[in-house]
């Protein structure tokens, strides 16, 4: 299991990012995305990057994918997302602290799974 933290300037552009995880990247995301607060994101993708952001985020998520980490890393390395995208893996200290405080964190509103309403459908 990876998790993502996706920065982005809007909402829409967030939910864009998403969509292609899961679209073109084919990454199955586990449960909904939560959010971050943006300047805790910037402040975790400054130290994980180790350089000095260009902009700051005005929404930020945590995602948590059912693949690997290698294979999230590769897999989004072939899209170009409207948002910033960070694969954070076990090794980075980050990862522990993120995953304990995952369920603490609010939902985001506005997504649903293309994937689950695409598997619904074709059961009709």
């Amino acid at each position: 299991m990876a998790l993502i933290l996706i920065r982005a300037e809007d909402q829409g552009k967030l939910l864009n990012a998403i969509a292609d995880i899961e679209r073109h990247a084919g990454l199955k995301i586990a449960g909904k995305p939560r959010i971050i607060d943006p300047k805790k994101a910037d402040e975790i993708a400054g130290n994980i990057l180790k350089q000095q952001l260009r902009s700051k985020s005005n929404i930020a998520v945590l995602v948590r994918v059912e693949d690997d980490t290698t294979k999230s890393i590769v897999q989004i390395r072939k899209i170009h997302p409207p948002a910033h995208v960070i694969v954070i893996s076990e090794e980075y200290s980050q990862f522990k602290a993120l995953m304990k405080t995952f369920h603490e964190l609010t939902y985001l509103k506005g997504y649903y799974s293309h994937k689950n309403k695409q598997q619904k459908t074709n059961f009709k």
